[in-house]
């Protein structure tokens, strides 16, 4: 089993950027592909993107890519997302999850674990 902590949310002018951080404890986080979804009042959660165990391969959403750079540290038990040239329409709350199986899905029922989540605001 492995815990998931975010932090680095805030409220960040459009066209600025934030980065966020999720710290694993528990179980070997080397273990897990990993992922960050985000969810808006009143929408669905949705996917953000994934990292794999060893961090060679990533994958986003369309509504990211070129914008949000996901990375981690093994040594460290840490997954970050860089994002660069944020929108109103990023406005949520992010969650990191991570998923015992060696994949990459956007699918967020497929994560066993989650974090409980951190706001990123983006002002117009």
């Amino acid at each position: 089993q492995v815990q998931l902590v975010e932090s680095g949310g805030g409220l960040v002018q459009a066209g600025g950027s934030l980065r966020l951080s999720c710290v694993a404890s528990g179980d070997t986080f080397s273990s897990y592909s990993m992922g960050w979804f985000r969810q808006a009042p009143g929408k669905k959660r949705e996917f953000v993107g994934g990292i794999s165990r060893g961090g060679g391969s990533t994958y986003y959403a369309d509504s990211v890519k070129g914008r949000f750079t996901i990375s981690r540290d093994n040594a460290k038990n840490t997954v970050s997302l860089q994002m660069n040239s944020l929108k109103p329409e990023d406005t949520a709350v992010y969650y990191c999850a991570a998923d015992r199986l060696i994949r990459l899905v956007p699918i967020s029922r497929e994560y066993d674990y989650w974090g409980r989540g951190t706001q990123v605001t983006v002002s117009s």
